[in-house]
């Protein structure tokens, strides 16, 4: 028996020597590529989203906010579940090509009846075995090859969603951070002209009792008043919900963010915008953006898919195998004569359910072409997405330049009009224009540097940055530092 396993086993890769394995093998399809991005300014080889997330963000509490998500974040927990899974998938796939071994082991004892006793046999009869099988399917039409094929496609496409997703949490955690402190900005914007205002209805309300003013200058300071006092509950509403989404991408239930040392609000206005970074070659997006090599290895797992689609139509070639020992005594269950065995070979050819394999062929193909088109439909729209976030950073950086220009040229009319009002030279419109011009200025201001900041974001996005790990890139030491704590703002 044991030498039949042998010359078993040893055949084997002499008949997959000569199978096939059906259906098409993966080539990467034909795609358009531009030269280079629409609105990129200087095109080459170089692209800022070779750097990592830490390269491109410097603020120290926003890398530790990153790096605690990163940890915590369940998005990102579940995609490293699915790699796990993934990779189980593929261990059971490979299992399949190898033979299958059973080892099997019975006692049994019966009592016949008298009438159906053969003469001079006891009553009572014992039968002890003990065997193992063999069974093995030659893989000669590359069906389990196939499958293998599509298993490891679909691990690795597994491993570059799990990259996609770390790098959408690095967006989004950054777009909330951000958000986050512009808002801050805003409300003290606000609650520096609440102060102003209030201290300009108590002048205006001394220069009505001494007869200088009337009341409509007054009840006009008021009103400019309460419309800032307005602004505020509205702003601490947009805070709290900032908040509670930052606390869900870190994995924590809502509660209050600490954004910087001592709670203290950060000036997030700049007099320039910084230049827009290079986007690179659009023919590296491929290979840079996960989302795009994930979507690839789809269409590898489909095409694979095809061939083990076209091998169920073919007859299934298995060889069987089986050996052991069959006694009456247990003592005698492995002496010479108790030995038995059996070998077969088959040859299944399914007539009924050919018609269903058809269709599973059928099935395969429209989802390989399903993928196929998925696959070129990313391209375009990372493509899209790149050109995008390449004129919104040139135009918003634009834009906050031409508001700094106004905010600077709005305090001093501000401070022009306070002063000649003071003094009897302007009117007191003069003074409620300036002042609501400035404030409208400066929340502007505050917009169009988030704007800026954002479209940064979106672009190291777009280009496929900001999955790299700190370990894996050269030159580079991993720091995680502890992780903010919630603090209570006082408004």
């Amino acid at each position: 028996m044991r030498r039949n396993l042998c010359r078993i086993v040893a055949a084997s890769p002499a008949l997959l020597a000569v199978a096939c394995a059906l259906g098409p093998d993966y080539h990467r399809p034909e795609t358009k590529i531009p030269a280079a991005f629409r609105f990129e300014p200087t095109a080459g080889n170089d692209s800022f989203a070779d750097q990592g997330w830490w390269q491109i963000y410097q603020d120290p509490l926003l890398q530790a906010l990153i790096r605690e998500a990163l940890v915590t974040n369940f998005d990102v927990r579940i995609a490293a579940a699915r790699i796990d899974q993934a990779r189980a998938t593929l261990g059971s796939t490979r299992l399949q090509q190898l033979p299958q071994i059973s080892l099997s082991a019975e006692a049994q004892r019966a009592r016949t009846s008298a009438d159906q006793r053969i003469p001079g046999a006891p009553p009572i009869s014992n039968v002890f075995s003990v065997d193992g099988s063999l069974s093995y399917e030659f893989d000669f039409w590359g069906k389990y090859r196939r499958a293998t094929e599509a298993a490891r496609a679909e691990l690795l496409a597994s491993e570059y969603s799990k990259e996609d997703v770390t790098a959408g949490l690095v967006s989004s955690v950054a777009t909330a951070y951000f958000t986050l402190l512009t808002l801050d900005e805003q409300l003290a914007i606000t609650q520096r002209t609440v102060g102003s205002r209030q201290k300009f209805v108590d002048l205006t309300q001394a220069q009505h009792e001494r007869g200088t003013v009337s009341g409509l200058d007054v009840a006009t300071a008021q009103a400019q008043l309460a419309i800032a006092q307005a602004n505020i509950p509205d702003l601490q509403r947009q805070i709290g919900i900032a908040e509670d989404q930052l606390s869900v991408l870190l994995g924590r239930n809502p509660d209050t963010i600490l954004r910087t040392e001592n709670n203290q609000l950060k000036r997030i206005a700049e007099p320039a915008a910084p230049p827009v970074p290079p986007a690179g070659l659009p023919s590296t997006l491929l290979e840079r953006r996960p989302d795009l090599r994930e979507a690839e290895q789809n269409l590898v797992a489909a095409n694979a898919n095809v061939g083990v689609a076209k091998a169920n139509l073919f007859p299934a070639i298995t060889l069987t195998a089986a050996g052991g020992h069959v006694s009456t005594a247990l003592s005698d269950l492995f002496s010479g004569p108790t030995k038995a065995w059996s070998a077969a070979g088959g040859l299944l050819q399914p007539l009924l359910s050919s018609q269903r394999s058809l269709y599973q062929l059928d099935l395969a193909d429209a989802q390989k072409r399903q993928a196929l088109l998925q696959y070129q439909q990313s391209i375009q729209t990372a493509f899209r997405e790149v050109s995008d976030a390449l004129i919104a950073r040139q135009k918003y950086a634009e834009s906050q330049r031409a508001q700094q220009a106004q905010v600077d040229a709005q305090r001093k009319a501000n401070t022009i009009a306070l002063a000649r009002y003071r003094v009897g030279y302007s009117s007191y419109f003069d003074v409620i224009n300036a002042d609501r011009d400035l404030f409208t200025a400066e929340l502007s201001l505050s917009a169009a540097h988030l704007n800026t900041l954002l479209s940064l974001v979106q672009l190291y996005r777009a280009v496929g940055g900001g999955w790299q790990s700190e370990q894996s890139m050269p030159g580079t030491t991993a720091v995680t530092p502890d992780p903010p704590s919630a603090s209570a703002r006082t408004p």
